[in-house]
């Protein structure tokens, strides 16, 4: 099972920019579907932005559409979430997920959540915004 572990958070002034970055262990990171997921302070945990295995296709939460985008590297075993614009609403712990299921898309990992049918889990990097 693929092991991940989130680095990049940090505290940034509201407009400024960073990139999050999720480090993967094991051999079959490239067929994974990754998400990006976040939980802000006292809220339950939303759906940010997905990727499917290929790196072809993704999707995006409506509220960071146009600000956020999610990439991939296979060769490092890496998936990336650069974040433009931040606003203070976007604080909140961060977490990278990974979907094992091959019929899993970039459209699908959100339900895939809500399902609690994610193959894992990393353990969070907090990101605040300040205005």
């Amino acid at each position: 099972q693929v092991q991940l572990v989130e680095s990049g958070g940090g505290l940034v002034q509201a407009g400024g920019s960073l990139r999050l970055s999720c480090a993967a262990s094991g051999r079959t990171f490239s067929r994974y579907a990754m998400g990006w997921f976040r939980q802000p302070p006292g809220k339950e945990r939303e759906f940010v932005a997905a990727i499917d295995w290929t790196g072809g296709s993704t999707d995006y939460a409506d509220s960071v559409k146009g600000r956020f985008t999610i990439s991939r590297d296979n060769a490092k075993n890496t998936v990336y979430l650069r974040m433009n614009s931040l606003k203070p609403e976007d604080t909140a712990v961060y977490y990278c997920a990974a979907d094992s299921n091959p019929f899993t898309t970039a459209q699908t990992m959100g339900v895939m959540e809500k399902l609690a049918a994610l193959d894992a889990w990393g353990q969070g990097t907090l990101v605040t915004v300040s205005s």
